[in-house]
Formats: C-alpha cells, sequence, structure tokens
C-alpha cells in the first residue's frame, strides 16, 4: 500500500469512530435519525456530486445499478449499527463490527479477486478471532449472559456482514467500473434517504424530536460518515481491497477507548485488549 492510500485510510478510520461516537450519543434515535442524517448528508455532499457529473463523468446502466446496490446495503448496515447501539456499548457493537467486517472481506477477496493470504495472514485472522470472543465475553455472568449483551454482540456482527458486502461491492464498482467515488457514493445516500423517506414521513414527529434534540449529532454524522468512506473508496482505487479494509481498521482502538472515556463503558481494559488483538490481526492481514 501506497504512503497516499495508507493516510487517507488512516485518517478515515478516525474520522469514522468519531461518527459512530455520535449515532451512540444520539441514544434512542433509530430509523428516524438514520434517515435524518442520511437526508443531510445527500444535501450537504450534492454541490461537491454536482461538479463530477458537469465534468462529464461516465456512469452507464451497470454503473446505477451498483449505485442502487450500495445503497441498499447502507441502509442495512446503518440501521443494524444503530439498533446495536441501542441496546450494546459502542466499545463492543463498535470494534465487533469493525473487525468482523474486514475478515469476512478478506476472506471473500480469496474467492473473488484471487488475492492471497499467506502463514501472516492466517495468525492475524486467530488474532482478529481471539479478540471477538473476549468482547464477547463478560467476565462473571456465568449462564446469566444479559439479553441486551446478546443483542449488542449480535447486531456487530451482523453489522459486519454488511460491512463485508458493501467493501467487496463498492470495490468492484469503483476499481472495475472506475466509477467516481464521490458520485458513487452521493448516490448511494440519495438511495438511503428515499428508502427510509415513507417511514420518516409515518413518524415525523420522532424526525422532528430527533433534530430538535441531536441536530449536532445529526450534522456530525452527516459530514463524517460520508467524508470517511469516500476516503476509503478513493484508496480503493489504486489499493486492493484486502490491504484497505484491514487497515482503516485502527478505528476500533479509537472507538472502544472513546467508549470507556466519554462514554463511562465498563470492562475498558479487557475490551482495549481485544480490541489491540484485532488491530494487530488485521495489521498481520494487511501485511501477509
Amino acid at each position: 500500500m501506497t504512503a497516499l492510500a495508507l493516510a487517507l485510510v488512516l485518517t478515515a478510520g478516525f474520522f469514522h469512530a468519531t461518527w459512530n461516537l455520535l449515532v451512540k450519543r444520539a441514544g434512542e434515535g433509530g430509523a428516524p435519525f438514520v434517515w435524518l442524517y442520511s437526508a443531510l448528508s445527500a444535501t450537504i455532499y450534492a454541490p461537491l456530486a454536482a461538479v463530477f457529473v458537469l465534468r462529464g463523468t461516465h456512469v452507464g446502466a451497470l454503473g446505477v445499478l451498483f449505485m442502487v446496490g450500495t445503497g441498499v446495503l447502507h441502509t442495512g448496515y446503518f440501521l443494524c449499527l444503530q439498533a446495536g447501539y441501542r441496546v450494546g456499548d459502542l466499545s463492543v457493537v463498535y470494534p465487533l463490527a469493525r473487525g468482523t467486517g474486514p475478515l469476512l472481506a478478506s476472506f471473500a477477496a480469496v474467492a473473488l479477486y484471487g488475492e492471497h493470504l499467506g502463514p501472516l495472514a492466517i495468525a492475524g485472522i486467530l488474532a482478529i478471532v481471539c479478540g471477538v470472543f473476549l468482547l464477547a465475553w463478560e467476565p462473571g455472568s456465568g449462564s446469566n449472559f444479559p439479553k441486551d449483551r446478546r443483542l449488542g454482540v449480535a447486531y456487530g456482527l451482523a453489522t459486519g456482514v454488511f460491512i463485508a458486502s458493501y467493501t467487496l461491492w463498492d470495490k468492484y464498482a469503483v476499481s472495475d467500473l472506475a466509477l467516481s467515488p464521490i458520485i458513487y457514493y452521493w448516490a448511494s445516500l440519495v438511495v438511503e434517504s428515499t428508502l427510509l423517506s415513507p417511514l420518516a414521513v409515518r413518524r415525523q414527529g420522532e424526525v422532528r424530536a430527533a433534530w430538535r434534540e441531536h441536530r449536532l449529532e445529526a450534522l456530525g454524522v452527516a459530514v463524517l460518515s460520508p467524508l470517511a468512506y469516500i476516503l476509503v473508496l478513493t484508496a480503493l482505487v489504486f489499493a486492493p481491497v484486502s490491504r484497505v479494509a484491514p487497515t482503516r481498521e485502527i478505528g476500533i482502538l479509537i472507538g472502544t477507548a472513546m467508549g470507556g472515556r466519554m462514554l463511562a463503558e465498563g470492562g475498558l481494559r479487557r475490551r482495549l485488549l481485544a480490541a489491540a488483538l484485532m488491530v494487530a490481526g488485521i495489521a498481520a492481514l494487511a501485511v501477509g
């Protein structure tokens, strides 16, 4: 991976952890909050997308199909993530989602793109798996594993499946189809907000409440979430997915620390150890 790609991906990791903190702070926002920041994102980034459209950037029918597809996948991702944060801690749901995502994406990259995983990468996989189990384990819980914690773990893992899916989908779109990352992701924002619009209309009161109580969080997510992913998509143009997807997950450590320090979530040492294992495993995947 080049120095430029590395800088783009690490910056994206920090932005990603930050907007997840904002989503967690919004608490019970649910789907109306997801629609709110998706619609805001589509509006905020529309002028930037228009610049690329006016430059005559080609999309084509297949490109439109991929734009709709990534919008659907990202809608599922955001809803699953929001549901996870309603019942689980940031320092559990976030690293589980971000750790299992690149793990699955790397496996799929081998099958779909012929990318190779050596012995070091295999050791990295084992480290990630250990980190996942350490995060899911609650000392002293015995058979009385809290339902909310089980749900948080389940949503975190399910979010990881969405991450792996859209990473591979988007890799093909920006690399093989040579779609502009800016137009591509902006289109996905339009698809997301459109899909959720009927729900937003039915739950207008909740949308207004989300704006009144969490407008700063909504605006922060609206700016940072697309920016983080645009940086990743740009890196994917000239770097392999099996390097980009794992390296961006330095945000796992940042997000776990944010949850422990800024949200006073418990078990910080154990969760940081689990996060460190996952980051080390992801780094091994990137190198090996």
